[in-house]
């Protein structure tokens, strides 16, 4: 396995000198927020939720099910708008859908008949300005999608569909799509959960790259503590609903991280505490059943 991370991290050059740099200026907001699905009477499902992310910085959120990731998703992209408080992406308040947002999911959802190339550009056709540039310079982004494509491992599959792709494979072809249109922010959403844990290790290398490459700033959602320790500039604990933020973690792991990183003390006793922390979490929900 380790053969393997550093073979990918070969393909990502990373200047040493920003590796430790730390984000210092707010790119996501979210102040006082509450959220009821359904109306008066309905599912408070988070509730004074405060949280910043730095830009450039990979943060990732943890929490018992039903804490409100989900919703925290769907919050700071502007698929839902919260009854209180405020979300701004940018210095701007998020008041509808936003463009500069890239999305991964734990299912790819790669279009079956369209092939892999054809997948990964579906983002151009829709997102301005590239729409508009799609028409005249084709060429170019398909170069550009290609490209992609061979960074992550993929060179020579773009003319494949989905299903001639193993799950892995998909799921790299799925950051691929998220990020062609380049998001200043992309959201991540259990995008590794389905997978074998020695792809999923790989992916994290891929994905881990790919943002100390880039530098777009990242919120990951995920039930995996040991991914969110590996990946994360800061992890954030959250509640049981309605969901609030609990903790803010800092790791510290020098950047970037080899993957036998894992495997130490230090980095045990992280995903330790996150863990206790929502066990915490876990023994404050209400259970099911139970007399009050």
């Amino acid at each position: 396995m380790a053969a393997r991370d550093s073979n990918l991290a070969l393909k990502w050059p990373v200047d040493e000198g920003d590796a430790q740099a730390q984000p210092t200026n707010p790119f996501v907001s979210i102040s006082d927020v509450n959220l009821t699905y359904g109306g008066p009477g309905g599912v408070l499902a988070v509730e004074k939720l405060t949280m910043t992310v730095r830009e450039g910085e990979f943060a990732a959120v943890v929490g018992p099910s039903g804490c409100g990731k989900s919703t925290l998703m769907k919050l700071t992209t502007g698929l839902v708008i919260p009854q209180v408080g405020q979300i701004a992406v940018k210095d701007k308040p998020v008041t509808g859908p936003l463009n500069i947002v890239g999305m991964a999911f734990q299912n790819p959802s790669l279009l079956p008949w369209r092939t892999t190339l054809d997948n990964v550009m579906l983002p151009l056709e829709i997102v301005s300005p590239h729409r508009e540039r799609l028409k005249k310079n084709r060429d170019e982004y398909r170069a550009k999608a290609e490209a992609m494509l061979e960074l992550v491992g993929l060179k020579g599959f773009g003319q494949k569909f989905p299903w001639q792709l193993s799950g892995g494979m998909q799921q790299r072809a799925n950051l691929c799509r998220a990020l062609i249109h380049e998001p200043g922010l992309l959201m991540l959403d259990e995008p590794f959960g389905a997978l074998d844990a020695f792809t999923r290790e790989e992916l994290w290398g891929v994905i881990r790259d790919l943002h100390q490459a880039k530098r777009f700033t990242v919120i990951l959602v995920t039930h995996d503590l040991r991914e969110a320790v590996y990946l994360a500039d800061r992890v954030f604990v959250m509640s049981a609903r309605p969901g609030r933020v609990l903790l803010e973690r800092e790791v510290g792991f020098p950047r970037p991280r080899p993957i036998e990183v894992t495997y130490s003390s230090e980095f045990n006793d992280v995903v330790h505490e996150l863990r206790e922390k929502i066990a915490e979490a876990r023994a404050d929900t209400p259970q099911i059943g139970a007399k009050n």
